[in-house]
């Protein structure tokens, strides 16, 4: 069980901050300047990232039928390893795409280890779907809402413009050992990337995410004003973004999970998932299939939590359903994906 309370910004997302510099008196009383010449290398010569990407192989979509991406044949494929130097064995496993020159984006993402880094598993299969009902339900010249990596996953999809093009690491989900290194990990990310946003997307970011935790009404017009009122707009959620959400702001929505394997005692499965929302005092929850053996369980802490407008997008036990939300129009749902139209 992954408590609420550990979602702090506090503990996981802090960002890369400003370093306070010693006085240069007690450098030039400590060890004179050939010691102050040495903390300036130090200084500007920052730590190496705990873990580096070692690229395994590379090759078309044809090459990894996992990833359902047949209908993308252009598409270059890479399969990456996370590899870190207090492992023995891979801690994640990354698979990127890109088109041509252009910087490569995410498609799957697996966790190897017990904390999670940088993202949430989720289905490929999932994806491509996703794309196709894009191009089905969305005018060519509409603007995709979503957060940052789905857009990106969005845009080199389907072509459709998207609100965030860059690869934001927001939040920056690393284990608590490696906070001291978040500078080093922060530009790690940016460089390999090939992705440095400025400020003006961090900020509209900053504005999709906190209207996601407002009540309904309120959240969608506030995304109406951050795109414009002429604007014909689109929003996609995925099941995981109320982690990512419950990370961010964890005083405006409490978020907490557990996996559990699928086995044929559906029942007796339900039944732990009470006893964890007695125990824990939760509001309700719902489900995520992350592979065909294993689910993952969200569970809301508080009324609160459940009033917002994420809450509202995704399926909760004992709350209304979706399409129920008055505030956006149901247009397709697979898996985590849940697609609206914004009115």
């Amino acid at each position: 069980m992954i408590p609420a309370e550990t979602t702090g910004r506090d503990t996981e997302v802090k960002r890369p901050g400003s370093k306070i510099l010693p006085s240069l008196g007690i450098l030039l009383v400590t060890g004179g300047l050939i010691f102050l010449g040495w903390f300036a290398y130090l200084w500007f010569e920052p730590a190496e990232s705990p873990y580096q990407y070692q690229q395994i192989s590379t090759g078309n979509p044809q090459d990894y039928p996992e990833l359902a991406l047949d209908a993308w044949p252009e598409l270059t494929v890479s399969h990456y390893d996370v590899i870190a130097s207090e492992a023995e064995k891979p801690i994640a496993r990354a698979i990127v795409a890109q088109r041509d020159d252009a910087p490569p984006v995410l498609i799957k993402w697996q966790n190897n280890s017990k904390e999670i880094l940088h993202a949430l598993d989720w289905k490929s299969s999932e994806l491509s779907e996703l794309a196709a009902a894009i191009n089905q339900h969305a005018e060519k010249d509409a603007l995709i809402l979503a957060w940052w990596d789905i857009s990106r996953q969005i845009n080199l999809l389907t072509g459709h413009d998207t609100l965030f093009t860059s690869h934001l690491n927001e939040p920056l989900i690393i284990p608590q050992h490696w906070q001291a290194q978040m500078e080093a990990i922060d530009a790690y990310e940016q460089t390999f990337w090939q992705s440095r946003p400025e400020r003006q997307e961090l900020e509209q970011f900053e504005r999709f995410s906190l209207a996601l935790t407002e009540e309904p009404a309120t959240g969608v017009a506030q995304l109406r004003e951050l795109i414009g009122k002429e604007r014909t707009a689109y929003i996609i959620v995925h099941v995981t973004d109320l982690y990512k959400l419950g990370l961010m702001y964890p005083e405006r929505i409490g978020v907490a999970y557990q996996n559990f394997p699928l086995t044929g005692n559906i029942h007796g499965m339900i039944n732990h998932m009470k006893v964890q929302l007695k125990e824990h005092d939760f509001d309700t929850y719902t489900l995520q299939s992350i592979t065909d053996t294993e689910i993952r369980v969200y569970f809301l802490s508080d009324e609160q939590s459940s009033k917002t407008l994420l809450a509202g997008m995704l399926p909760f036990t004992d709350k209304d359903a979706p399409m129920e939300l008055e505030a956006l129009q149901l247009l397709y749902q697979k898996g985590g994906y849940w697609l609206y139209k914004i009115p």
